[in-house]
């Protein structure tokens, strides 16, 4: 029953991924590393230290002894992660969300998933469990059914594009070397928990329970709030765009800050959700990361389509995108069912 618990979490986690874009829509005045900065604070700086301060007792004993080369390395892959986030964005402007996010999303979910158990040496004892070859057959979904999104979404962007009559600055050569890029960075995010895991055990000999994964994020997130912010620093001075931050007028300016600290929230909730359920996970915890993946997936499809960005689409298209989520939705059963495998097998 755990490991259920764990993939609801997971979902509750990926659904408030699917959803933290969705307030840039009221911006205004604001350039856009005005607003990830601004965003980046809440949600990669402000709340991590936050929420541990209130979530995990006697916070100062359980940093001092806790490893420090846990810490060292997990906010160093942080870092790696936030440049992954921010090659992201720019990968956007020249292939568009859907195609970023098809191959950027696809290979942090193989690459965030294998990597860690392959660089601990334990990879061939994993896949050899009991269940571990469902794991992987969902895995491998996952990726197919990624990149039939990304197709699909290719796809509504051509039929917009048509029915619109505008064009955009697509251009493949430019952004597939930066996809990749986003994908390999982003990918560290998964294994910067798991480098971190030490810091969590300490964290659960003082009490922690379920909420252990806390403490790490104090580490993972910050790393990565360092390189978007000097990232966003450095678009301000070339920019002159410093000024944004108070003159673009008292009730404009407060509607942008509650909206990036909205984004800052609901991105801060999909690690406050990981955390919580990537601890259920049971024997395959490396699975996490390709669930919370997949899952992200999943359902910023679901959102698009509840917000009937698919309505004007041929209907070629919405069959694409049909078929895509039924290898998505089969790929979070199998994975579920290789973990519930996993469970049964430790508890026998």
């Amino acid at each position: 029953m755990e490991v259920i618990n764990g993939i609801l979490l997971h979902g509750v986690g990926a659904s408030s991924a699917a959803l933290c874009y969705t307030p840039q829509k009221q911006v205004r005045s604001w350039s856009w590393q005005t607003y990830w900065l601004a965003q980046a604070f809440v949600c990669w700086f402000a709340l991590p230290i936050l929420v541990a301060v209130i979530t995990i007792p006697q916070l100062g004993t359980v940093l001092s002894q806790a490893p420090t080369s846990a810490m060292i390395n997990s906010f160093l892959l942080g870092m790696g992660y936030g440049i992954g986030g921010t090659a992201f964005g720019i990968a956007i402007r020249y292939v568009g969300f859907s195609l970023t996010y098809a191959i950027s999303v696809g290979i942090s979910c193989v690459l965030g998933t294998l990597i860690p158990p392959l660089v601990n040496g334990t990879l061939s004892e994993t896949l050899s469990g009991y269940g571990a070859n469902f794991v992987i057959i969902g895995i491998v979904l996952g990726a197919v059914g990624i990149a039939l999104c990304g197709v699909a979404g290719r796809k509504k962007e051509k039929d917009l594009e048509k029915a619109n009559n505008t064009q955009t600055g697509f251009s493949l050569s430019k952004g597939l070397p930066i996809c990749l890029l986003a994908g390999v960075l982003s990918a560290f995010y998964g294994f910067a928990i798991e480098q971190g895991q030490p810091i969590a055990d300490v964290a659960a000999t003082y009490g922690a329970g379920n909420l252990q994964s806390n403490v790490i994020y104090i580490f993972s997130n910050t790393g990565a709030f360092v390189t978007t912010g000097l990232y966003c620093l450095y678009l301000h001075l070339k920019q002159k765009t410093f000024s944004e931050y108070r003159t673009a007028g008292k009730a404009v300016l407060g509607k942008n800050f509650l909206m990036a600290a909205i984004t800052g929230v609901l991105w801060y909730g999909q690690f406050f959700f990981y955390g919580l359920a990537h601890v259920r996970m049971g024997s395959y915890k490396f699975s996490s990361w390709a669930i919370h993946m997949i899952m992200l997936v999943l359902i910023s499809s679901i959102v698009g389509i509840l917000l009937k960005e698919w309505k004007p689409t041929q209907q070629k298209t919405k069959t694409y995108l049909a078929i895509a989520l039924t290898v998505l939705l089969a790929a979070v059963l199998v994975i579920t069912y290789g973990n519930y495998l996993g469970g049964n097998e430790t508890n026998g």
